[in-house]
């Protein structure tokens, strides 16, 4: 992250006519909309925190627009009050909604 500070003068501006006006650059990883960047993730593993008390491991092999998704090789993770259960399935559809 970069600051530079610029020097305003004119009407109204504050502290006797000088304003300080912070521009930021942040010059770090470019950014992505979150399908594109879902997208870049397919044949790639991924950790998945579902709504409730499960996660899933796997390989992201498709999406669509409501982020329902296709995983294989898929380890389900699931957390009780007696400890975490490990389920193993060969694929998976998951429903956007729960995600």
């Amino acid at each position: 992250l970069k600051l530079s500070w610029v020097q305003q003068g004119g009407r109204g501006a504050p502290f006797g006519g000088v304003q300080l006006l912070a521009m930021a650059t942040i010059s770090a990883a470019p950014s992505y909309l979150p399908l594109a960047l879902i997208d870049k993730c397919i044949g790639s593993k991924i950790w998945v925190i579902m709504k409730g008390d499960k996660e899933i491991v796997g390989t992201l092999r498709g999406f669509d627009d409501y982020v329902n998704m296709v995983i294989d090789d898929v380890r389900e993770y699931t957390f009780t009050a007696q400890g975490k259960k490990v389920t193993h399935l060969e694929s998976i559809l998951l429903n956007g909604a729960n995600i």
